[in-house]
């Protein structure tokens, strides 16, 4: 996602693979597609894995979001509520509530599809547009 929480590069993987093994795959695809991107927010879950990596070989700086020390229940993070909304945009279409694709490339189709529809949607409301959209 870039910083208004719209999607980059979109990366589907089998259910038996962690986010932190797709990373540096995605990270690699978002150099590759958009080179001018120079800094990535990762959540904590990646600090372990992501530390000096995309610096060495895509020269990317990494910042980790990580919870305020202290913090006790539910905290809005920042940046990180941009992704969350972004994937409840995406859950509007009814079809990627389920998961009825069979290869990995569909789905990434499917979802590119969906969030063109949402955003040609968004520039191409009428009337007063809401401060939170």
């Amino acid at each position: 996602m870039d910083t208004l929480g719209l999607p980059v590069v979109i990366t589907v993987t089998p259910a038996d693979t962690t986010d932190r093994d797709a990373a540096r795959e995605l990270l690699w695809r978002l150099w590759v597609m958009q080179p001018q991107i120079t800094q990535v927010w990762a959540d904590s879950a990646y600090a372990d894995q992501l530390i000096n990596w995309p610096g060495d070989f895509l020269n990317m700086t990494r910042k980790t979001v990580s919870r305020p020390r202290g913090a006790r229940g539910f905290v809005v993070l920042p940046r990180r509520w941009k992704v969350e909304r972004t994937l409840g945009w995406i859950m509007k279409a009814r079809r990627n509530v389920r998961d009825y694709e069979c290869l990995p490339q569909h789905s990434e189709a499917h979802l590119t599809w969906a969030l063109i529809t949402l955003m040609t949607r968004r520039i191409t409301r009428k009337g007063p547009q809401p401060a939170w959209s």
